[in-house]
């Protein structure tokens, strides 16, 4: 009998296609091919950020499609991108399935689509072959998505998404809550990006109908009322390189890994670790606030500082700043983050509350500090900060920057009070246990690989 030949297809962006990969390492372990497409944009990203190709070569075999944008325009202009996908990608992914299945390995049984990539379950179906959509983000945020039609009902949201009034609301009790100012369409770029966005999530909460399964990188223990409120929703996570003892891949930037062994030089529970993914851009003013903070500590600290998290070409540090703090900060261009969390020395996250990184922070018992920048990281702070009580909020000034006294004040209040660490320690728990032999997350995976078998 033929092997299962899966595709794996994630939304492009690097909180999509982190955790796809991780679940695509996950079926390769259980005798699973994998034909992993990127676009040719983040394609060549992830092969040059890659250490070891070789990891790769012998179950997962990473192919790009165009994305239908030319390689000079911004990837980064969510609207624009959804349309070009939209427009060229069907037929192009339709294209590479015939062509492996007229080829001499294992024909295509199954494509396991990024549910915000609705378009290639289409595909799947027009081409009859079993179709999985995969959420890697908070079931809370797809369980919004599913009540779009309910909000427009309510007149909480208008026809094309936009908030006729800003206000707070739950979609059920121990729910996180929401301003609808933040719901993850409502603050991405401008408005006409915003309207595109919403609409794709429409168009999604249709195509996502054609799958046989959903399955979403989260715990039922971590968000139980989101998963009451759409139990077709079946969590396998989180999804974790740690917790098959491997290395994460899928990263856009290589990393540095010698920053683990200066963490190997602090002593335990010492140092902030701050990261804010791969979207975020800060304005010279705030990122020179976040410096002063940093220093103004007095504690180590390690600071994921991407060549384009300002928007400014020129030095965005204060004057003289990387020789004052050089005895006891490190500052990279992108760091192993799962190991990094993992490691005795890390204190705290200073976090913009991506999906993957509050898996990584709560499945390895760090306490945040929250900054969410935009789309669904709202409503992960509120999940780290009011449902779970394991980090803190900052506050903004009139401007609209987040001063540096009141960073300092956060830091000092998150890591004065043990609470934060215990409760910590006790979701690290809840979120590892679901993944271990017997515990929910394992046991949905395992059916899973059983209906993927059969």
């Amino acid at each position: 009998m033929s092997n299962t030949h899966i595709i794996a297809i994630p939304f492009p962006a690097q909180g999509h296609v982190i955790p796809l990969m991780e679940l695509s390492h996950c079926l390769v372990n259980h005798g699973f091919t994998v034909t992993f497409v990127n676009t040719d944009y983040n394609h060549k990203r992830v092969v040059n950020a890659l250490a070891d190709e070789s990891q790769f070569m012998d179950r997962i075999h990473l192919v790009s499609l165009p994305d239908g944008l030319e390689p000079w325009e911004d990837r980064n202009e969510l609207g624009q991108l959804c349309e070009a996908i939209q427009r060229v990608m069907p037929g192009k992914l339709e294209e590479l399935i015939e062509k492996i299945n007229e080829g001499k390995g294992d024909k295509v049984t199954c494509v396991i689509a990024d549910e915000s990539s609705g378009w290639a379950l289409e595909v799947a179906e027009k081409l009859n072959i079993r179709r999985v959509a995969f959420w890697p983000a908070a079931a809370a945020l797809l369980a919004l998505q599913f009540s779009i039609p309910k909000l427009i009902h309510e007149g909480i949201i208008n026809d094309d998404g936009t908030v006729p009034r800003s206000q707070i609301m739950q979609l059920a009790p121990n729910m996180p809550t929401m301003k609808t100012a933040d719901f993850v369409w409502a603050c991405i770029g401008d408005l006409t990006t915003q309207k595109i966005v919403f609409q794709v999530m429409v168009r999604n909460n249709k195509t996502v109908k054609l799958a046989e399964w959903i399955v979403c990188n989260s715990a039922y223990e971590l968000e139980p009322a989101a998963f009451a409120m759409a139990p077709e929703m079946l969590p396998i996570g989180p999804l974790l390189a740690s917790s098959r003892l491997g290395n994460s891949a899928g990263y856009f930037w290589p990393q540095d890994t010698t920053c683990l062994q200066w963490l190997d030089q602090q002593p335990a529970c010492s140092v902030i670790y701050v990261a804010f993914g791969s979207f975020t851009v800060f304005d010279r003013t705030q990122f020179q606030e976040l410096a002063l903070a940093l220093e103004l500590s007095q504690r180590p600290f390690l600071w994921v500082v991407r060549p384009d998290i300002t928007d400014k070409t020129s030095d965005p540090y204060p004057a003289g700043y990387q020789d004052r703090v050089a005895s006891r900060g490190l500052m990279v261009g992108w760091a192993p983050q799962q190991k990094v969390l993992a490691h005795p020395s890390i204190a705290c996250f200073l976090s913009h509350c991506g999906w993957n990184s509050t898996m990584e922070g709560a499945s390895n018992g760090v306490p945040f500090l929250c900054w969410p920048y935009f789309a669904d990281q709202f409503l992960n702070e509120s999940y780290i900060c009011d449902v779970w009580k394991v980090g803190l909020k900052f506050n903004k000034n009139e401007s609209g920057i987040i001063p540096q006294g009141e960073i300092n004040k956060k830091v000092e209040q998150l890591l004065g009070d043990e609470n934060f660490k215990a409760r910590a320690s006790k979701l690290k728990e809840m979120a590892m246990t679901n993944t271990k032999e017997g515990g929910q997350s394992h046991r949905i995976f395992k059916n899973f690989i059983e209906w993927m078998k059969a």
